[in-house]
């Protein structure tokens, strides 16, 4: 599609909207403490423009996070700017959202600034004899105006043509980027002429009409001037750089594809709700997120005080067929949390608060502790009754500390909210409130502070801290309420919730209350000699270099490698500059010793900060063991994630890591059985995709990459090498992540043809693979989701977008969801099983861990045998494919030893 020459294409500088919206508003926030003033200006001044000016192209363009080619030029440049203050930096991600949810264009490239972003594209505006609008306060700007390119204030809409900005400035267009090297910009910290200010730079621009004109004839200047001019005259070339706007910069766009797009009328409910927008949430039409439940706006709230009306609740709640439960507690550690109080609703509106730990000076009288949860526990331990929940996990883990076996879980609005859309940025109780409910709940802060300081709950005096706590359950509540109709309309989504999420919620707590025994002395001894390394990598590196450097600075690297040591340039910047990426220094490694020195410098560094060093500092004093929290709500594809720590990366492939997985150890007795799905995300490819080829090379039993190595080679399976299969192994990996014929290239080493040659060889041979993947990507487009094979969804709000870069990531992830999504699915499912195996038994194993596509457990020695069979046999009943699935054991006194 070509943009009709009488088109306007209008550029709205983000970045100045966005500086200038956060100095001129007040600092608003939200009920929950968000700051939203920059939002809020950036979004009103957006629509003020929209209104006036109608445009059908636009683009909304932000400065990205890091360095450019600038910097490399001049290393002061912006350098006496201060960081981003926190209360801006949180507001950028919702106004990004914001704005594409208008429907406007948004671009934010990596190394290169917004200005040379909208230079670039009025430059392509007006050689295609397209009028352009750019939206700034900023005077940069001011030297892309000529005859088709015209310049906006963002506060009062005056409109620079030409003759608008020699009337503002002094100087034309064309003699913008002379006068910012004159008088310099301080707010870039570009240096100008000592002396020399707008009217002395005007004054001399109009009589010279250029810099090499002023220069040339500084000798006649008389005065501090020219003396100034003449000292200062060798700047001038890296000044007119710094401040000249780049036209030419590659992008993976142009104007025609800055179309103007329809609301996301959904997406502008939710985001207008949480950044509580009201006037212009009530301008939105209704959509299918409307509320239908009610609000806590007249609600019941009772305080139990007695046993007499704690007895007349119990009694309500065990005729109830449903109720809602929550815990107030005096601090988020599980292993430590002590409860502080407990909640109940049954009604919408209406709820109770039993406090049992609050602990101030002239505290009210309580009911006992114990005395309340000797009377509750059978109600707790009831699984007749039908529990709500937000994270009942926490609770569960809390319970435990006291005895308490929480049975009955029924729903948790946190997995629900989770199950409706996984790509959502909050599940939590508040922000489901303000979108489902349009209710903004009491903050704990605004219950729980003294002065800027946050107290434990139980510090927290009775007759605030009841009605916050009444008001979180009956909110879970009203959320299940208006939640589960809408799960109800999807089968799929039904019953992944209930047969897979929610009987999870038992078996990761049980995980996590178990804990895993780590061999701190070990640990410490590995942290001392990473030190030692580390430090004789750095001489080793300052020796090649011949000088000493920042090993992390990429600046400094660069320079080494490519001024002094004149390495090849195997790869540029966005902004033409050799780059430092991590990719570029492992290609470098296999040929020289410096990249090499330095890789392996980053890698033992980050080792020791972020496992040998911590993982001792994370044992609990109490247990002797380290308690990770798993979570179910943190990734898009449903695949579980940890926390303190995040057991996911401990990493597996080095020597040093393995070491580190060496100090993950089983208590004397006892032994340590890994249970490890085999190439499953391959295996559910070949399920997917029905492909003859790779069903049959599972089928019977074959190596999978020695089978593509044969296939892609054209050879025999008893000839293919060790580097056949090695490529092929790249290939069956790289494709299912949507990795390019450069990307497999980069990575064996080899030419982009001959990446090429092997990823057609390989669809030629496995062409049901490549049917599976466009049908996949065309069933994306139309649906906006894709789906695993247990039903889970992956929304894509990007496979349609009109940029290239953006289209093609959310293609890429839609042929990778449903297979990391049905592997995540089928572990969750095995990690069900196996636990009812353990509970059924009465066994001593434990489930200890779940890392990817393994289980770990905690066995005893003379039980390994018949655990390890048992164990296997429910791995691989978990899913019922069209390829077996195997699952591998391997036990030992560590986790290293296991694999």
């Amino acid at each position: 599609m070509n943009i009709a020459k009488n088109s306007i294409l209008t550029l709205v500088d983000g970045s100045s909207y966005l500086f200038r919206a956060f100095h001129a508003l007040p600092p608003l926030t939200t009920a929950t403490g968000q700051p939203t003033g920059a939002i809020y200006g950036v979004i009103n001044m957006l629509r003020k423009l929209l209104d006036e000016h109608q445009p059908q192209y636009i683009g909304v363009i932000f400065d990205a996070k890091g360095k450019t080619f600038r910097h490399e030029l001049f290393s002061p440049y912006k350098a006496h700017r201060p960081s981003i203050p926190d209360d801006l930096a949180c507001q950028i991600q919702p106004l990004h959202d914001l704005i594409r949810a208008l429907g406007l264009p948004l671009i934010c490239i990596e190394g290169v600034e917004a200005d040379d972003v909208i230079g670039t594209l009025a430059q392509q505006a007006t050689a295609q004899g397209i009028t352009t609008i750019i939206s700034s306060s900023d005077k940069d700007l001011a030297q892309l105006v000529n005859n088709q390119v015209s310049l906006i204030n963002t506060m009062n809409q005056a409109k620079l043509n030409s003759a608008g900005v020699k009337a503002k400035f002094g100087v034309s267009p064309e003699q913008i980027v002379d006068y910012l090297a004159l008088v310099g910009d301080t707010v870039d910290n570009i240096p100008g002429v000592l002396g020399i200010g707008p009217k002395t730079a005007v004054k001399l621009l109009q009589q010279y009409q250029t810099l090499d004109q002023i220069i040339a004839h500084a000798h006649e200047i008389k005065g501090r001037i020219g003396e100034n001019l003449r000292f200062h005259q060798d700047q001038f070339p890296l000044t007119k750089q710094l401040a000249t706007i780049r036209r030419n910069i590659p992008l993976d766009l142009n104007p025609k594809d800055l179309q103007r797009q329809p609301l996301d009328i959904p997406a502008l409910h939710r985001l207008y709700g949480l950044l509580e927008f009201k006037t212009w949430l009530h301008e939105l039409p209704a959509h299918d997120l409307t509320p239908i439940a009610s609000t806590p706006s007249s609600s019941t709230y009772e305080t139990i005080l007695s046993f007499e009306a704690l007895e007349r609740w119990i009694k309500h709640l065990e005729a109830s067929e449903l109720f809602a439960f929550n815990l107030e507690t005096n601090c988020p550690d599980y292993i430590e949390a002590e409860i502080v109080g407990l909640s109940f609703a049954i009604k919408p509106n209406e709820a109770a608060y039993i406090p049992i730990g609050h602990d101030y000076a002239d505290v009210p009288p309580q009911l006992s502790r114990t005395q309340v949860l000797t009377r509750i526990k059978p109600l707790l331990q009831n699984a007749r009754l039908r529990k709500i929940g937000q994270n009942l996990k926490f609770d569960c883990n809390v319970l435990a500390n006291y005895g308490i076996d929480l049975t009955g879980i029924c729903h948790d609005s946190m997995l629900e909210s989770y199950i409706l859309d996984s790509t959502a940025a909050h599940h939590d109780r508040d922000s489901l409130a303000l979108k489902y409910l349009q209710h903004t709940p009491a903050r704990y802060e605004d219950n729980a502070s003294k002065s800027t300081s946050k107290v434990p709950f139980n510090q927290v005096a009775i007759e605030k801290a009841a009605p916050y706590a009444a008001e979180a359950v009956d909110i879970n509540l009203q959320l299940h309420h208006c939640l589960w109709p809408r799960l109800q309309q999807h089968d799929r989504l039904c019953r992944l919730y209930q047969e897979i999420e929610i009987p999870l919620i038992p078996v990761l707590s049980r995980m996590e209350r178990h804990g895993v025994q780590v061999d701190t002395v070990q640990l410490k001894i590995q942290s001392d000699e990473l030190a030692t390394q580390l430090k004789a990598l750095e001489q080793a590196a300052f020796d090649i270099a011949g000088e000493t450097f920042n090993l992390a600075s990429p600046k400094q690297i660069q320079t080494l490698l490519y001024e002094k040591l004149k390495l090849p340039i195997t790869r540029k910047t966005s902004t033409g500059q050799p780059s430092t990426a991590e990719t570029v220094l492992q290609e470098l490694a296999l040929n020289y010793p410096l990249p090499r020195l330095i890789l392996k410098h980053r890698t033992l560094s980050k080792l020791k900060s972020t496992y040998t060093d911590r993982l001792p500092l994370q044992v609990n004093p109490r247990t002797g063991k380290i308690h990770t929290f798993y979570h179910q709500t943190m990734t898009t594809t449903g695949r579980l994630s940890s926390s303190n720590p995040n057991l996911q990366n401990i990493p597996i492939r080095s020597a040093e890591g393995r070491r580190i997985r060496q100090a993950f150890i089983a208590p004397p007795g006892y032994c340590l059985l890994a249970a490890d799905y085999s190439q499953i995300e391959l295996r559910i490819m070949a399920h997917l995709s029905d492909d003859k080829g790779l069903l049959a090379a599972f089928s019977a039993g074959e190596d999978i990459h020695q089978r593509t190595a044969a296939e892609i080679f054209n050879t025999s399976l008893a000839k293919v090498t060790s580097d056949q299969r090695r490529s092929a192994k790249a290939i069956n990996f790289g494709l299912i992540y949507g990795m390019s014929a450069h990307g497999l290239a980069r990575q064996l080493g080899i030419s982009r043809p001959d990446a090429q040659h092997y990823i057609e060889r390989y669809f030629h041979r496995y062409p049901g693979v490549k049917a599976y993947m466009d049908d996949t990507r065309q069933q994306a487009r139309q649906a906006g989701y894709v789906e695993t094979l247990f039903g889970r969804r992956l929304y894509l709000p990007d496979i349609n977008s009109r940029q290239p870069q953006v289209r093609s990531q959310a293609e890429r992830i839609a042929i990778n969801a449903p297979m990391q999504g049905s592997a995540a699915d089928i572990i969750k499912r095995a990690m069900i099983q196996v636990d009812n195996w353990l509970q059924q038994k009465k066994t001593s194993a434990r489930m200890i861990m779940q890392v990817h596509d393994e289980l770990v457990l905690e066995v005893a020695e003379h039980e390994l045998e018949a655990a390890a069979a048992a164990i296997q046999k429910s791995m691989m009943e978990a899913a019922q494919l069209k390829v077996p699935l195997i699952v591998t054991m391997g036990s030992g006194t560590n986790w290293d030893q296991t694999h």
